[in-house]
């Protein structure tokens, strides 16, 4: 497992040369106008990164998993809008596509997502329903020689851009019955809406409608229950990367602006507690880099390590508010103002926080992993005390009689 950027370098170099250059510069202004300028995406088209999430075979790159996490973290750091709708359709989507459906049906809705012809989103949570996947309503029912697709996802990435999702949802009529259904979102029986957000204002956050979508049936794979945090810990891998991008380009606006703004007659790179936090900043980010790349570099090879990469999500993710939190302390009103980097990154680190899986659920995974039970199961506390569950109704009663 190495970690070496050399044999990494020519690949790295040249998509940071093409982000930092184009991308990066229309950040602020994608932010503000609330849209990803379409230059943004003929940029990462034309940088080759959609491909690197996929093997030699089936027209990607073959990177290692490693060379994959440098990857992201380059295009993050230039525009997290921009990387999160890229990466959720390539890395995500494509993923899902390829490890749960079959090149000979799937290959057609592949291609257009590595090409950038195409934009994919990930369904799943629903207006009543977060990261419970067993609470999910919406169904895929047969019809005819097809299924016909009914309900409602809500938070999706992509959402009102997107040409084709990929959606959780219950087989109508199979007992413990649930699929991936790749569903194409170009049809009339599907309503899209937006959801403006706090952060990463320029991607497009919104709502999918089904109302008996038309679905091929070679496009609705079985899947198991349990299926569903495998097929999101790429999801998970990719916004823990954005948090580490965002708390990385916080820490070099704090450590610019410690060093040449002036207080009390000396830098405010020049006090302890300036220098305590920089030196806290950037022992944080690294901690989250390295265990990004071992995840990273096991999913490469096919390994789940499910355990690792919900350790790195909730991590990595509140790291990167604590980190943008010190920058607005240390930029003073600066960091707050609108239009500042910092104000930027301050709102959008939250939203990779609240994506996915929650933070308290993804360190119950990891409890499971080290052997714990977090199954609920219902105690009684009061029997033992002699009382019962109904003794407040018991009291009231013995108060009113005497």
């Amino acid at each position: 497992m190495g970690f070496s950027l050399d044999d990494r370098r020519s690949l790295i170099d040249d998509l940071d040369r093409r982000f930092s250059n184009g991308i990066a510069d229309r950040a602020a202004a994608a932010d503000a106008d609330g849209c990803l300028p379409p230059e943004n995406w003929r940029d990462v088209i034309d940088s080759g990164y959609l491909r690197v999430f996929h093997p030699a075979e089936i027209g990607g790159l073959g990177a290692d998993g490693v060379t994959q996490a440098m990857a992201m973290e380059t295009l993050a750091r230039a525009c997290p809008n921009t990387y999160w709708s890229a990466t959720m359709s390539a890395l995500v989507g494509g993923k899902l596509i390829h490890t749960y459906g079959n090149l000979a049906d799937h290959r057609r809705l592949l291609d257009p997502l590595l090409s950038g012809e195409r934009l994919a989103c990930f369904a799943v949570v629903e207006r009543t329903s977060g990261s419970d996947a067993g609470t999910y309503v919406t169904t895929a029912r047969r019809d005819g020689d097809g299924y016909v697709l009914s309900g409602e996802k809500t938070r999706v990435a992509n959402a009102t851009d997107a040409d084709l999702a990929v959606v959780m949802a219950r087989l109508n009529g199979v007992e413990n019955g649930w699929c991936f259904a790749f569903v194409d979102l170009r049809q009339e029986r599907v309503r899209t809406y937006p959801m403006p957000g706090m952060g990463l204002r320029a991607m497009s956050w919104g709502g999918l409608v089904f109302d008996e979508a038309r679905v091929d049936a070679r496009d609705v794979v079985p899947v198991r229950l349990d299926e569903y945090p495998k097929g999101v810990s790429w999801g998970w891998l990719f916004m823990s990367i954005a948090a580490i991008a965002i708390a990385e380009s916080a820490l070099e606006a704090s450590i610019e602006h410690a060093g040449t703004q002036i207080a009390f007659g000396r830098p405010l790179a020049h006090m302890e507690g300036v220098q305590a936090a920089l030196a806290e900043m950037r022992t944080e980010i690294d901690a989250a880099r390295l265990l990004a790349h071992r995840c990273a570099w096991h999913r490469g090879e096919g390994r789940l390590v499910l355990e690792l990469v919900g350790m790195l999500k909730a991590y990595a993710s509140e790291m990167a508010v604590r980190v943008t939190q010190h920058a607005v302390q240390i930029h003073g009103s600066w960091g707050l103002t609108p239009g500042h980097k910092v104000e930027r990154l301050y709102r959008d680190a939250p939203m990779n926080v609240i994506g996915g899986f929650a933070s308290n659920r993804l360190r119950e995974l990891v409890a499971q992993e080290l052997g714990l039970s977090v199954t609920y199961q219902e105690f009684d506390w009061l029997s033992p005390t002699g009382l019962a569950r109904d003794s407040g109704e018991h009291l009231a009663t013995s108060l009113v009689t005497e």
